[in-house]
């Protein structure tokens, strides 16, 4: 028998809709809209467009007829953004992108007061400035007629399932994400709100990945002459959904989901609140089944999507299949990196920023284009190794593989650098883990698969799987000691 879902994929760039058929134990995945995620600035505030957004999402489902019936929707995006609805469920602003600058100085200010070690100790979340806690303590203070107007607080995800079917709720895997969650009760932290200031009541309730929320609203189907269908809250964070598509059952497992963030990390049966594991700045995020996401948030692909936005900018419209080509053609390891150095999150000109690194690090200064490519892809693998070695220590495990996942693993040279820097084999797939993940989710909703271990056989045999072995051990030992020496005393 046949079944399909509608699964939307919001990045951080841009988002899709994809129809998942599960037929004779395979999952099948085709596309049926794609678009383009373009933030706005307006003055000095950086804004995601979610009205446009939405205009895509409409657009998806009316495509959709055109392709077979589908019983269930279900949005995964990315984490920590929120919108606030007035007391008439009405949207009162676009939300803050979380590149916004603003929220360096609220996570300051914050902390001067709620120190991290505390925070952590009742979220388990890792220190980044864009976390929610920081943008409500920045929406309080500067912008607090919102709050004073609020009937209720949406994540992001949430946000477009309230479009759809005018359900309020938070998906446990998002909620997770904004460092306002107890880690251990998986509510919202009364004590974190009482701090802000603001009624923890305006939170909507935290759901379960895989809560069925109800049913499109007859309204927006005649809107768009569409038929009902049901309206799924999945994994709705991007990684918790990508992680989900992780093809194994193994009881310890090490994966990267590439994308526009590089996110490593092992599932727990419950958080990790160790020091070291605050000290590393890991997190502890949630994921299907009331599991724990253990990871460590790493700059990723943002800085290769970002230095192709400047050299397009600049009349050079490389693919980015050109720039790992032009990579390859360069030495290795001439120059490294700290990706996750602050200078690097603010979109403009990652380049002349790569460049500003190695000169003040005293390293040989990239000059072509693949120079810059090749330091960027090595810093990454280098930093999947530092990232992957405390990981390890922390959990007090060996991982005998690497699982990579996501976009990201289009980038052959990734993967390869990957298994050399990490000394372990590396297993690449599937490429779409994030919606393949919202899309077995679905299926466990409506009944059609029984289980995640079921979910993960289902996608091992549906789809396929690369594997890559480490190699040139001496020339990754003596390159981690390089970046040892330069990154150790910039961001980490």
């Amino acid at each position: 028998m046949k079944n399909n879902v509608l699964a939307y994929d919001f990045g951080a760039s841009s988002g899709r809709a994809m129809l998942g058929t599960l037929e004779d134990g395979k999952i099948k995945i085709e596309e049926i809209h794609r678009f383009s995620n373009d933030p706005v600035t307006v003055g000095n505030e950086y804004y995601w467009d979610v009205l446009r957004l939405w205009h895509e999402i409409k657009t998806g489902l009316v495509k959709a007829k055109a392709f077979e019936d589908y019983q269930s929707i279900g949005i995964d995006t990315w984490g920590v953004s929120f919108g606030v609805v007035d007391k008439d469920g009405s949207l009162m602003a676009n939300p803050l992108h979380y590149r916004d600058l603003a929220f360096e100085k609220a996570e300051k200010e914050f902390l001067s007061e709620f120190p991290f070690e505390k925070l952590y100790s009742i979220t388990g979340i890792q220190k980044i400035a864009f976390n929610t806690v920081f943008q409500l303590y920045n929406m309080k203070k500067n912008k607090g007629y919102i709050l004073d107007n609020a009937g209720k607080i949406l994540l992001i995800s949430d946000i477009f399932n309230y479009f759809l079917c005018g359900e309020k709720s938070a998906d446990f895997s998002m909620a997770s994400t904004t460092s306002l969650m107890n880690v251990r009760t998986r509510q919202w932290d009364s004590e974190i709100f009482d701090f802000l200031g603001i009624d923890k009541n305006l939170m909507c309730d935290i759901k379960m990945p895989g809560t069925v929320l109800g049913d499109i609203s007859g309204s927006l189907c005649e809107e768009l002459m569409i038929k009902p269908a049901k309206v799924v809250s999945v994994a709705s964070h991007d990684t918790a959904s990508a992680v989900i598509a992780v093809p194994s059952n193994e009881k310890n497992i090490a994966y990267i989901s590439c994308g526009t963030w590089s996110l490593l990390g092992t599932e727990l049966d419950k958080p990790n609140l160790s020091k070291d594991a605050m000290n590393a700045n890991f997190t502890n995020e949630g994921g299907y089944n009331g599991s724990v996401r253990f990871l460590k948030n790493i700059m990723g692909l943002w800085l290769i999507q970002e230095s192709r936005r400047h050299w397009k900018r600049e009349g050079n419209d490389y693919s980015f299949a050109q720039l790992e080509e032009l990579a390859c053609q360069c030495k290795p390891f001439e120059s490294i990196i700290d990706v996750d150095d602050t200078r690097f999150s603010p979109p403009g000109d990652i380049p002349g920023r790569v460049v500003q690194f190695c000169r003040e690090t005293g390293q040989k200064v990239p000059r072509t284009v693949g120079e810059i490519m090749q330091c960027i892809y090595c810093s990454l693998a280098l930093k999947y190794r530092d990232a992957f070695r405390n990981m390890e220590k922390i959990c007090n495990t060996h991982f005998n593989t690497i699982h990579m996942v996501g976009g990201g693993i289009k980038d052959t040279l990734l993967c390869r650098l990957t298994a050399g820097a990490c000394g372990v084999p590396v297993t690449a797939g599937p490429v779409e883990a994030t919606v393949i993940g919202n899309i077995v989710t679905q299926f466990m909703a409506l009944g059609h698969i029984k289980s995640i271990q079921d979910a993960r056989k289902i996608i091992a045999d549906s789809f396929p799987i690369q594997h890559y072995l480490p190699e040139n051990e001496r020339e990754f030992e003596a390159a981690f000691e390089k970046y040892l020496k330069i990154c150790r005393g910039t961001n980490n």
